[in-house]
């Protein structure tokens, strides 16, 4: 039996009388690349906040690796990089990767090697020792994502990974994600990236708090008569407009 990383059930959020997560239910396994797909304000963050336990719920439960969030001791297996980089600009890069590395509590022994690997990963090996103030914005997505590589993470929390980045690195960053996959590691990726989303081996469609729906790209495209998931997002979209209507 293929064991559970991420168990959200019945997830509900609202910030004063705005509600920006409604009964929201998701699993993802071990060794599955999943997608949250929607629009900016759609939810995905503060749902991806709610698993990581850093934003309390309503209503509902969010477990990780089989522990209920928050938990202190489960955060030290996950790699999460936020959508906002939070980076020491004073710090030379390999300093900032070293410095997560030791609160994630990296063996020594493991230090030079895993922060090598994440440099390579990110297109960063020539600049590890260039200070961060110096960085471009991409340059610092790259960064906040070799921090999430290099404690070899159980699960991967991508908060709009590839933002700002280049084609040609951002397949290099998918070779990745598909090597993690491989040996049994799952990662949650949010975008509204579409052919990001076709990567994916299952995706969930969020739209104002609501998930519209959820499968894998082809289930979806079957189900909504389609033949991408831009048009799939779409037409869950009209139809949930549609539904409004209808009240």
């Amino acid at each position: 039996m293929v064991a559970t990383t991420i168990d959200v059930r019945d997830v509900a959020k609202s910030f004063g009388s705005n509600p920006v997560l409604k009964q929201i239910n998701l699993r993802l396994p071990a060794g599955q690349i999943m997608g949250l797909i929607g629009p900016s304000g759609a939810g995905k963050t503060t749902l991806v906040k709610a698993i990581l336990g850093m934003e309390k719920v309503d209503a509902g439960t969010t477990t990780v690796l089989g522990t209920q969030m928050p938990n202190r001791q489960v955060m030290q297996r996950i790699g999460y990089m936020a959508q906002s980089d939070a980076l020491y600009e004073d710090l030379t890069a390999r300093e900032n990767i070293r410095f997560f590395a030791e609160l994630m509590s990296v063996p020594k022994p493991q230090l030079a090697g895993a922060i090598d690997h994440v440099a390579q990963v990110v297109n960063l090996t020539d600049a590890l020792d260039r200070r961060v103030a110096a960085y471009s914005g991409g340059m610092k997505r790259r960064l906040s994502l070799a921090i999430a590589l290099v404690q070899d993470p159980e699960l991967l929390i991508l908060d709009e990974p590839t933002v700002g980045i280049d084609p040609e690195l951002r397949q290099q960053i998918w070779a990745e994600l598909y090597q993690l996959k491989a040996q049994g590691k799952a990662v949650l990726v949010t975008t509204h990236v579409m052919d990001e989303a076709e990567r994916c081996d299952y995706l969930m469609l969020i739209r104002e708090g609501i998930a519209l729906a959820q499968g894998t790209p082809q289930q979806l495209e079957q189900d909504y008569a389609v033949s991408t998931i831009e048009q799939v997002f779409l037409k869950a979209g009209r139809l949930q407009d549609e539904s409004h209507s209808d009240l």
